[in-house]
């Protein structure tokens, strides 16, 4: 058998209940609202992520597009003077993808969502202030 539990009242005329009872739905809100931003914020982290797979990919496929481009041009035209000239295009094409695979590599980081995190924070230090004052 339990104990009954003893309600104060507070400075104001409400029960202690009550408020631990707001607290509580309080805090169910903010959670639910947290989850919310997180989602958003995971969503702007995946469209991100999406087009830095984009640069990766266009800059493998130009370096390949490179490759099928300079290997036939070396075989067909290796002539005096005109070999180098595909050898520009070839090395223009190979740079070109090169420096778009080095800036989707770049782009590649784990980021956390650093906007609900800071929330969560402020939201942590709310609930304790919250508890701690109708503790009172």
């Amino acid at each position: 058998m339990r104990a009954p539990v003893e309600e104060t009242q507070t400075s104001d005329g409400h029960k202690s209940g009550d408020l631990m009872s707001d607290v509580i739905h309080d805090a169910r809100r903010l959670v639910k609202l947290e989850i919310a931003l997180a989602k958003q914020e995971l969503k702007q982290l995946g469209m991100a992520y999406a087009i830095t797979v984009g640069l990766a990919v266009g800059g493998g496929l130009l370096l390949l597009l490179g490759l099928l481009v300079a290997v036939p041009t070396f075989v067909v035209e290796l002539v005096p003077w005109r070999w180098q000239a595909a050898l520009v295009w070839a090395g223009a094409y190979i740079l070109i993808g090169l420096a778009l695979l080095m800036v989707a590599r770049s782009r590649f980081q784990l980021r956390l969502p650093k906007r609900t995190l800071d929330t969560l924070k402020e939201n942590k230090e709310w609930a304790l202030r919250r508890v701690k004052s109708s503790g009172k």
